[in-house]
């Protein structure tokens, strides 16, 4: 292939908006609000590199993305162990079950549009039911494409992969909490699906949480009005909506359910139990992620005041990020009203 062919079929500098050092095809805002210059990038390809200096038995392989992922961190380094399959995410995905089942164990990157949407079947059949230990990453998850419409939208993606048995589905908040599920999936049995945002996202751990396990919540805020369960990049505005909601004198207990599979049941019959209703919030349609699991669980239980907040059960619109975050009221603000809306229908 000609060079100039190989430059036009790589989009990945287009998606991420980086070309030539501008910021383009995304707003300004482009996480929630906050400027993208002002976050940290992705640390995928850095923190696999690190755990590969260690373990030959990772490798790594992207579907044309490795700019956009930043798994061209790990190229630099390995690249004798780096598998760039172009645009074919589903052939991508065999071939990492295929690599798995030799004694390898691949990280397999991209869009999560492509990555647990478009490739479903091949995470089913081909990594979860022979529970080859192949982790799935799907990045640039629910609306942060923005712009690039409901194609390269990933909003039912949670719904689909917690149906798979035998698959692990975890969701991380920010670059530390990436850190830790790396590290922590590398000998985890089986299949994984690993669920990122934008790569450039508001700090939520400080630092690499130490205690981070699969399938067990972290309770990062104490509260006894309400219970707020969210996941990945809806973490960072629920902490900051419940910050406000404290100067009005309602405390909400924040939980990170970073693990939607298994889901810590345990801490939600904890919220049921112990604080007076029970919120989630994700970027995820609001049927089959997240609220849907919580729901299973509370089901079994005493009755308690409920809510699923996230996108409604349509295509979402086009538009910068910044902007549909605050349309579907999952920015700071957003997530303070349905709350305190929550707690007025409890208390009528």
């Amino acid at each position: 292939m000609s060079e100039a062919k190989q430059t036009h079929q790589d989009q990945s500098e287009i998606f991420r908006g980086t070309a030539d050092g501008e910021t383009r095809l995304k707003h300004e805002k482009s996480v929630q609000g906050t400027p993208a210059a002002s976050l940290p990038a992705f640390v995928l390809g850095e923190e696999l590199a690190d755990l590969a200096d260690k373990d030959p038995r990772i490798v790594v392989m992207t579907a044309d993305l490795a700019s956009a992922n930043r798994t061209n961190d790990f190229k630099a380094r390995h690249p004798d162990r780096f598998f760039d399959f172009g645009i074919a995410e589903k052939n991508m995905l065999t071939a990492a079950a295929g690599m798995a089942s030799t004694g390898l164990i691949p990280y397999a990157a991209t869009f999560a549009s492509f990555c647990g949407i478009l490739g479903a079947e091949q995470i089913r059949t081909d990594c979860a039911y022979p529970r080859m230990p192949v982790r799935a990453i799907g990045h640039h998850s629910g609306m942060s494409m923005g712009f690039y419409g409901t194609s390269h939208h990933a909003l039912e993606d949670l719904g689909m992969m917690r149906t798979i048995a035998d698959l692990t589905v975890v969701s991380a908040a920010d670059a530390n909490q990436l850190r830790a599920v790396l590290r922590a999936s590398v000998d985890h049995p089986g299949a994984m699906y690993i669920r990122l945002g934008r790569g450039r996202d508001p700090v939520v751990y400080e630092t690499v949480p130490a205690d981070f396990a699969f399938g067990k919540a972290s309770r990062l805020r104490e509260g006894r009005d309400l219970t707020v369960f969210t996941m990945g990049t809806e973490v960072r505005p629920t902490l900051d909506a419940a910050a406000a909601l404290a100067a009005e004198g309602i405390e909400l207990r924040v939980v990170d359910m970073h693990t939607l599979k298994p889901i810590d049941a345990e801490e939600i019959r904890a919220a049921a139990a112990e604080t007076g209703a029970i919120l989630t919030v994700e970027e995820h349609n609001v049927i089959g992620g997240l609220g849907s699991a919580v729901a299973e669980v509370l089901v079994d239980g005493p009755r308690v005041p409920f809510r699923r907040h996230g996108v409604p059960d349509k295509f979402v619109e086009v538009g910068p990020p910044a902007a549909l975050y605050a349309h579907y009221r999952l920015d700071a603000k957003g997530i303070a009203e349905v709350a305190r809306e929550l707690l007025r229908d409890a208390a009528a």
